[in-house]
């Protein structure tokens, strides 16, 4: 049985470090608050600027004309991963390395065979993690979170969309979390290049736009817009999922804590109750000795 110093010890550590996790899981809220609201605020427009360009193409051939549309026989793949810089957020990390890995082995295991398969990481624990694993990490992109903009995120898409368009890749996917809710993160892998044009054809037809400047001139300067939106709105799904995610992380931490605590005082009062009947029973015994002699 540990002595009472010892438990002792263990139990001003474990309040310590309880005290530490309700910190954490405070600053997660706090930070998860401007997050939802941020990425709230973007899936409206992001909706509509796709649909839009969705809805426009499909009744026009200009889009056909953006070298981001050009569908190719895919050789050459770069798979995005978004995660976090810091841990403590439980599996949303991890879980975002497995899923990259389990893609880029499902799906491109001829491509990465070859060695055409590249990966790009969006957070520090991205960059680690598939190191590790023995993959190709290009872009230095490790700390997108520390500044969040959308000028972060448009200098990453624009370095895909830029060896995309020069034939490097013949195709770019996405890797990210997305967020529900605090407890709930959904890992989700969109392709970001070429750019697919999903609509329904009835609504498409029925669509009248008047164009100012030029149809051309408008669908070409929205696509790259666009590209660049679905990666900055990954990047802030992924923001919210990480506050969450710690969040969710840091109030069990302190639960289990205080489970922990609970167990340590019951070992410490018996530890205490052992030492005093010791103590009674070396007196006791003392005592007798002295009667005898």
């Amino acid at each position: 049985m540990a002595s009472l110093k010892e438990v002792r010890n263990r139990i001003t550590s474990v309040n310590s470090t309880m005290q530490i996790t309700k910190a954490m899981k405070m600053v997660a809220a706090a930070k998860l608050r401007r997050a939802q609201d941020a990425i709230t605020q973007m899936r409206p427009y992001a909706n509509k600027l796709n649909q839009l360009i969705a809805t426009v193409s499909a009744n026009s051939e200009t889009g056909s004309q953006s070298p981001f549309t050009a569908v190719r026989p895919v050789e050459k793949v770069l798979i995005i991963s978004v995660t976090s810089d810091r841990g403590l957020c439980g599996a949303f990390n991890s879980n975002i390395i497995k899923a990259t890995n389990a893609l880029i082995n499902e799906k491109y295991s001829r491509q990465l065979a070859a060695g055409n398969v590249s990966v790009k990481a969006l957070g520090k624990k991205a960059f680690d993690g598939l190191k590790r694993l023995g993959y190709s990490v290009n872009g230095n992109h490790t700390d997108i979170f520390t500044k969040l903009s959308f000028a972060e995120a448009r200098e990453a898409a624009e370095e895909a969309m830029d060896a995309f368009e020069a034939g490097e890749y013949d195709e770019v996917i996405l890797v990210f979390n997305e967020f529900k809710n605090v407890a709930t993160q959904i890992i989700r892998t969109e392709q970001m290049l070429p750019l697919v044009n999903k609509v329904d054809e009835s609504a498409a037809s029925n669509t009248d736009y008047i164009f100012e400047p030029s149809e051309e001139e408008i669908i070409l300067d929205l696509m790259p817009k666009a590209i660049k939106m679905h990666l900055y709105k990954a990047v802030l799904e992924s923001n919210a999922s990480e506050h969450g995610a710690r969040m969710t992380s840091m109030d069990k931490a302190t639960e289990n804590g205080g489970d922990l605590l609970k167990d340590l005082k019951v070992v410490y009062n018996r530890t205490r109750q052992a030492a005093i009947t010791k103590e009674i029973l070396e007196i006791v015994g003392g005592a007798e000795a002295l009667k005898d002699s």
